[in-house]
């Protein structure tokens, strides 16, 4: 007997089958039509999102997640939507040449671009997640399925409505090809379903992304933690270290590429490291100092504290940062290499040997030089959006956008050619290997 999950996942294939073979106006347009529809029903979404508000803080879940499901903020509604037409707008990743050989007279190979296949998409609190990852996918030719947690149970309801009528009404797109389901019992049954489902895209918390990696066959691409640092080298200018810090920790501390922990250079002076700390205080965050930062502060406030035992390896996703002396740009590679989580780190220096030192010793997805850690987004990269960030080192790495959810394939076009009559199969005919321009290439 077919299970619910098979029959989705089935269903996700067979709409990836046509998917893929529509044009890029085919599915630019239904982009356009899922933009206008969310945008038509904004008021009932909003609705729906504040029983969701209210149903998170009857039940005291933390400031953070409820800072990530509120879609009241009217930019971060219409940045939604907006990312759906940059998303559009991009060019057609689907059926790119990135190389072209001729290997005999009429014999020739291209390597083309192709989607991935059915994405699964599991994530929590934030609601936005439906149109980035319905607008990806439409557009690199993937179909999805989309399970959303159920703090966003009522905002998810709506805006999965309101898609799925869009695609099945207005536009060339299966209906299928974009999914939201609403049962976890689901969830554990689609983890196993690897015959029809290509990449699983966790989005939330560690624990979340740990229980899916320990529990399905199918490729896993995201991040656990987003524990990012910053090192302020003592050749530095303190102004742009102050921007830089404050920016990175309160722009949005719920987001993942938030700063977590600050290293400073030990020779930076006692007043400029006061100076710099002073700006965290001021912005009222709370700074997690060791015994020799305390020592040089030295005050008392309620906005200051001693870094526990585990303050290198937390992921606050508050007004919180953890701040360390160490004693070179050698010594602060070394820390964020045993504590990051590979997510984003950044130097500030105005030394470009040591930036550069700096920025190829770290070993995380994205690395920075005097810049904010919250320019990680797929957004900001003019990827249009994204569908995640991705901290693994094989297919996709930093936001993914439409590249990261882009395959290939080897199409190999002759006339009747055979390996029977090439050195090595038999033959007598030397291979000729001619490498063509692929950007001159139209299939």
């Amino acid at each position: 007997m077919t299970s619910a999950a098979e029959t989705i996942a089935k269903d996700g294939n067979a709409a990836f089958a046509i998917l893929k073979t529509l044009s890029n106006e085919q599915r630019s347009a239904a982009l356009k039509a899922i933009h206008d529809g969310l945008q038509s029903q904004k008021s009932r979404i909003l609705d729906a999102n504040k029983i969701d508000m209210q149903n998170a803080r009857d039940h005291n879940l933390s400031a953070s997640l409820v800072k990530r499901l509120d879609l009241s903020n009217a930019d971060k509604f219409d940045a939604m939507l907006s990312g759906i037409l940059d998303v559009a707008a991009l060019d057609d990743p689907v059926g790119q040449v990135t190389l072209a050989r001729k290997l005999d007279e009429g014999l020739n190979l291209y390597r083309i671009t192709a989607p991935i296949g059915v994405l699964l998409i599991i994530f929590e609190s934030r609601p936005e997640v439906i149109a980035n990852i319905a607008a990806l996918a439409i557009k690199s030719g993937n179909s999805a399925i989309l399970k959303g947690g159920k703090e966003s149970y009522q905002t998810f309801k709506v805006m999965s409505e309101i898609v799925n009528e869009t695609l099945a009404s207005s536009t060339d797109v299966p209906a299928k090809a974009v999914q939201l389901i609403e049962s976890r019992e689901e969830v554990g049954d689609l983890l196993s379903q690897d015959r029809y489902i290509d990449l699983v895209i966790p989005r939330g918390s560690n624990a979340l992304v740990r229980n899916i990696k320990d529990n399905t066959k199918i490729p896993v691409l995201g991040h656990a933690d987003g524990i990012c640092s910053i090192y302020v080298d003592d050749e530095f200018d303190l102004q742009k270290a102050k921007r830089i810090v404050v920016d990175s920790k309160t722009n949005y501390p719920a987001g993942c590429n938030a700063v977590e922990q600050l290293l400073l250079h030990r020779n930076i002076s006692e007043e400029d490291i006061k100076s710099l700390v002073q700006a965290l205080l001021d912005a009222k965050v709370t700074v997690h100092v060791t015994p020799e930062v305390k020592k040089i502060l030295a005050q008392t406030s309620e906005y200051i504290q001693d870094a526990a035992e585990d303050a290198f390896d937390k992921e606050y996703l508050s007004f919180d940062i953890t701040v360390a002396l160490v004693d070179d740009v050698d010594a602060a590679v070394q820390h964020i290499n045993t504590h990051s989580s590979k997510h984003t780190d950044s130097i500030i220096t105005q030394n470009e040997a040591k930036a550069n030192k700096f920025m190829k010793g770290v070993d995380s997805a994205g690395v920075y030089w005097n810049a904010s850690t919250r320019f990680a987004d797929g957004f900001r990269y003019g990827f249009g959006t994204e569908v995640g960030i991705s901290t693994n080192k094989i297919h996709a790495r930093g936001p993914v956008g439409l590249e990261g959810l882009m395959s290939y394939q080897y199409q190999l076009r002759g006339d009747g050619h055979i390996v029977g009559e090439y050195v090595g199969g038999g033959g007598n005919k030397v291979f000729v290997h001619e490498d063509l321009n692929p950007k001159s290439v139209k299939l």
